[in-house]
């Protein structure tokens, strides 16, 4: 079994059971959320449970390209189970982290876990090639998760810089640190927007899963490994990364590769695989004036994170590196820059005050402590991102504050200090005063505060899908909102968004866009397969934004998704390419890369094409079990301003106008909700599901090869009508 190492680690809490699962029942799911949906699908016995229910299976699955030198696959981990942070229902949901863990379980003889039960006491799992040991955590439960990371290597290697570990071959030695995963305060006392830690800045998110691992008194996973991963044709893989680099790749050597839309295009990262032979520019947003250095994953070429030479902010990048910026920066800033702040902040409320930040020549501490305190603490960036603006504003508004309808002892007019920071994160860990509140989330705080209803037919409270927050919003980019609505969670996928951010960068630099928006739709609908040819469906205009046409869109995008980026688990950051500011026609390496870096490891002849047809069966399996925990139609819906609010700001799309395709303005635009209710009807006719209740048919599920799904939800009386 090339790429895979052929056993996966089988774990009862409960029973303190340790045993094993042979990989090769799951291979034709090829690795990651594939292989996780199918374990949880034949483990979990109820899936209508909540999340801290001891029922609750949680899978943690690599990918046969896992630990090799695929580059921007070598890394992923994906972790999947029922979610605490969504609302009304926590769905079966997943989270992805990179980093250097998925690679070392490899090493260490497994291509995945699988966490049943609950234990009695703290534990946590210490993973040794095959000697694996449930250990009490006494001694780490209420640390950190930077201190208990600390400790479980002191413990396993005993303080050395290289450690003995046995193997069925012998014994085995290793320079590297064991790879933890670990939960801080926040998911010990089952805060639902808990996040695991990796390392000091790799999270597995969104979902919650740091409050279930709390729930089930799981405290950290520690693995080291000195075996190595069987690959299939070693020299074609050097291959195709030779020929990534080749011809993908920009010149740091050549001027005018680093000037104008090529520079937007490769220095800047709006996820190009130009990355590859460029300085590439971490995606942070806080100054980048302090000197570092980038920090990749294992495997990669393109350095997104950062190591700096005070230590702080290392390996946070984008949402978590925003968390506290521009609170930071505003109290912080001197005379010229509060008012830069002022003008940027009228033009394009809290993002434009952050753009003035990452160009500050003034590195602000408090922003990087902030970040790595919400790292340590085990506090989901994201929720922080949207929720400390929210709570914000309901202060200027009167609402929140000491003796107000909403009790808080916090002095929001320190906003922006590192002690207002401290305080809040401190009390949404440890459950104390208004954290109380904020730890199961913004979306059910303002649900006890009485002002759900309100805040989200305003807009206030940005969520607008099963309680998460907002990340695109839906009122420009469609595939977006509607790829999360129709899953389980924002979906975070930046495939297509590159539509958006490339007109917008250009706008911003003054520069004509890498390409008109007809050669763009060109670039990437040639490659959608199997619809590929109709530029309608990247047609962003508000004629069509609801058509048959978007609802391929959306449907490639899940497919393509649930299988290449979440199975075989390439990096969101590098994949999809389907524009290329180093090739020589634009045209980036999707549709050829793929299965090219996939085939060299496996051996394998998979197509292009194929790993989308296998993303359509895991996106069917999904939505099965979603049907399951009680998904209906009616519940797929948008908060009511995305419905009633005028979109805010410039949103650049492109769209045809009077037959003619440009990049249009998308500022002012709702979205109908009698329209989308017909898009839903396009969407579920089209992936073969009941139009009337959304759920999936037997004769969809028996030619996906899923006969067992469809009987099992004939059993629960949830079977969609052909």
């Amino acid at each position: 079994m090339y790429g895979h190492t052929g056993k996966i680690l089988r774990v009862n809490l409960s029973t303190a059971k340790v045993s094993d699962l042979a990989t090769k029942n799951y291979e034709s799911w090829v690795g990651g959320h594939g292989m996780g949906s199918a374990i949880f699908r034949d483990l979990a016995r109820d899936k209508t449970i909540g999340p801290f229910d001891e029922g609750n299976v949680v899978t943690i699955m690599t990918s046969p390209l896992t630990g090799t030198l695929a580059p921007g696959g070598a890394s992923r981990t994906e972790m999947q189970g029922i979610g605490a942070q969504s609302s009304p229902i926590g769905w079966f949901t997943r989270s992805n982290v990179g980093g250097r863990f998925g690679a070392m379980l490899k090493y260490a003889g497994w291509d995945g876990i699988v966490i049943e039960g609950k234990a009695s006491v703290p534990v946590w799992l210490d993973i040794r090639n095959d000697d694996v040991k449930i250990r009490e955590a006494g001694r780490l439960w209420g640390l950190d998760t930077w201190e208990t990371q600390r400790q479980i290597w002191k413990q396993v290697t005993g303080g050395a810089d290289w450690a003995e570990v046995e193997t069925e071959k012998g014994r085995g030695r290793t320079t590297q640190k064991p790879a933890v995963l670990a939960i801080g305060p926040a998911g010990e006392n089952r805060c639902r927007i808990a996040a695991v830690i990796h390392d000091a800045g790799n999270a597995a998110g969104q979902g919650g899963f740091g409050a279930v691992w709390g729930s089930k008194n799981l405290k950290a996973i520690s693995v080291i490994g000195t075996q190595s991963v069987s690959i299939a044709d070693p020299k074609a893989l050097l291959e195709a990364r030779a020929w990534a680099q080749k011809n993908f790749t920009l010149d740091v050597d050549d001027p005018a590769a680093m000037t104008g839309s090529r520079s937007v295009m490769g220095n800047i990262q709006f996820r190009s695989l130009s990355s590859f032979g460029s300085a590439p520019v971490p995606a942070v947003f806080w100054p980048r004036s302090m000197p570092h250095r980038p920090q990749a994953c294992v495997g990669c070429p393109a350095g997104c994170r950062t190591r700096t030479a005070s230590g702080l902010g290392n390996e946070s990048s984008c949402a978590e590196t925003a968390i506290y910026t521009v609170f930071d920066f505003k109290k912080n800033a001197g005379p010229l820059t509060h008012l830069l702040n002022r003008i940027a902040e009228r033009a394009m409320g809290d993002l434009g005050v952050m753009v003035v930040g990452m160009f500050s020549k003034k590195p602000r501490d408090n922003s990087y402590k902030a970040t790595d305190l919400a790292q340590r603490l085990g506090i989901n960036a994201f929720e922080l991102f949207k929720g400390i603006p929210y709570m914000r504003d309901l202060y200027k508004m009167g609402a929140l504050g000491p003796g107000k309808s909403i009790a808080c002892d916090l002095d929001f007019d320190d906003l922006g200090s590192l002690d207002f920071a401290r305080k809040l994160l401190h009390a949404i860990a440890h459950r104390e005063g208004i954290g109380d509140d904020v730890a199961d989330g913004f979306y059910r705080a303002a649900g006890k505060w009485g002002r759900l209803d309100e805040d989200l037919a305003s807009g206030l409270l940005p969520y607008p899908y099963w309680g998460l927050p907002d990340h695109y919003d839906p009122r420009f980019q469609v595939e977006w909102g509607y790829g999360s609505v129709m899953g389980d969670r924002d979906i975070n996928e930046h495939g297509l968004n590159m539509l958006f951010w490339m007109p917008t960068a250009a706008q911003i630099f003054g520069i004509k866009p890498f390409m008109s928006a007809e050669e763009a739709v060109g670039a990437f609908t040639e490659k959608m397969e199997p619809y590929a040819g109709d530029p309608l469906m990247l047609d962003y205009s508000e004629d069509n934004m609801y058509s048959a046409h978007v609802a391929k869109t959306v449907a490639w995008h899940r497919r393509y998704t649930r299988f290449w980026k979440q199975s075989a688990l390439f990096c969101d950051y590098l994949f999809p390419d389907f524009m290329n500011a180093a090739s020589a026609d634009k045209r980036g390496l999707t549709g050829v890369a793929e299965p090219k870096f996939l085939n060299a490891v496996t051996g394998g002849d998979l197509s292009f094409a194929g790993g989308i047809e296998l993303g359509r069966k895991i996106w069917n399996l999904d939505n099965a079990i979603w049907t399951l925990q009680g998904r209906t139609r009616d519940l797929v819906r948008f908060a009511p301003y995305i419905h009633r609010t005028p979109l805010r700001g410039t949103a650049l799309v492109p769209g045809r106008v009077n037959g003619k395709w440009a990049y249009i303005n998308a500022k002012g635009r709702k979205v109908s909700e009698e329209k989308f209710e017909q898009w839903k009807t396009n969407f579920y006719e089209l992936e073969g599901w009941d139009p009337k209740t959304g759920w999936p048919t037997r004769k969809t599920l028996a030619a996906l090869g899923l006969p067992a799904v469809a009987d099992e939800l004939d059993a629960a009386g949830k079977m969609g009508k052909d």
